[in-house]
């Protein structure tokens, strides 16, 4: 029988969260969502959605929240202007933005019962019932992360992987003809540009002069561009008790094209587990513990795999490599994609 003192409540309104919420509000769960910004709002993001299976998302509750979203079949892979390698994905990536998608299913979880409180930013305190889903954490982490909505920009792919000396920038349709750029960037205190002006003086910076050019010449959607620093790849610290989903818990590199689905898998992988301890059949030590194995088995291997690929794509004899290896269509590229998802 149901304990209806046990209640969720969930710090942070992205995919994670929201989406977690609509699985348990579906449930019959009362649960309240605390989030610090806004919506609609922009996101650092790659906006596609590779390797989540479709159950999932019905499991979730969310799978109608992609019924007009774009398909993506065609990928390329770059170099300072040169396309090395290109492919079609077995199964279509999903594109749609976080202005929209997050939009969806804020709207989503509110008509169906959840509580949503914007503007509050809570604190990674540990108590029965808490799920840290809030995002990266601040840290002195070497990475930077841009993105905009972008007009004007001609693709030859579906999504297209561009590699620099100092990072990548990926390219994907999301709707109404925008395409995300959206890259991630070793931190360099040697350029002096701001706002906007970054993302192109990054690709310069990289060698990739003809892209940033084409950046900097495109439609820009207004206050499309949004960036964040300081933060780390792979498993996050841990906080003693502190159940957390989402980014706060594991960061893949974005070239996997996994983030979005990791979000989802990770909620998936809680509803269970938080069922049981509403209905009182386990105490919430043990949910945290089940979650977080969970989450530990099923994402191990692809956080592993994209921790040992990722240095590669950033060294110039990787790249080397990957040009050679694309060139006698020796490019492992499915190995690749099943490790990483």
């Amino acid at each position: 029988m149901s304990d209806l003192t046990r209640s969720i409540t969930i710090s942070g309104g992205g995919l994670a969260g929201l989406s977690l919420a609509i699985a348990l509000r579906r449930r019959d769960l009362p649960v309240r969502i605390f989030e610090s910004g806004s919506y609609p709002r922009h996101r650092v993001c790659g906006e596609f959605i590779s390797g989540v299976a479709d159950e999932t998302l019905e499991n979730l509750g969310i799978a109608h929240a992609f019924s007009e979203c774009r398909r993506h079949r065609s990928f390329s892979w770059w170099q300072q202007g040169r396309e090395f390698h290109q492919g079609q994905l077995d199964q279509p990536a999903l594109g749609i933005s976080r202005h929209h998608l997050d939009y969806q299913l804020a709207t989503m979880a509110q008509q169906i019962g959840c509580a949503l409180q914007t503007g509050h930013r809570s604190k990674p305190a540990p108590f029965d019932g808490h799920i840290w889903a809030a995002g990266r954490r601040p840290c002195d982490g070497p990475w930077i992360g841009l993105k905009a909505h972008v007009k004007g920009i001609k693709k030859a792919s579906d999504l297209e992987m561009h590699l620099g000396a100092n990072g990548y920038l990926g390219l994907a349709e999301v709707e109404d003809g925008w395409v995300n750029a959206c890259g991630l960037f070793r931190i360099d205190r040697s350029i002096r540009a701001k706002g906007p002006d970054l993302l192109s003086a990054y690709l310069e910076a990289g060698g990739n002069t003809r892209l940033a050019t084409d950046i900097r010449n495109a439609i820009w959607r207004d206050d499309s561009f949004t960036a964040v620093a300081g933060f780390s790849l792979g498993r996050q610290p841990e906080i003693p008790g502190l159940l957390c989903l989402g980014d706060a818990e594991s960061i893949i590199p974005p070239f996997t094209g996994n983030g979005m689905s990791m979000a989802f898998q990770a909620a998936e992988a809680a509803i269970s587990p938080l069922v049981q301890w509403h209905d009182g059949k386990i105490p919430w030590a043990t949910t945290v513990s089940e979650i977080k194995a969970a989450l530990r088995s099923q994402f191990s291997l692809r956080l592993q795999s994209a921790r040992l690929l990722h240095p590669f794509l950033l060294k110039k004899s990787g790249r080397t490599l990957l040009r050679a290896l694309a060139g006698c269509r020796a490019l492992p590229v499915r190995p690749i994609l099943s490790l990483i998802r």
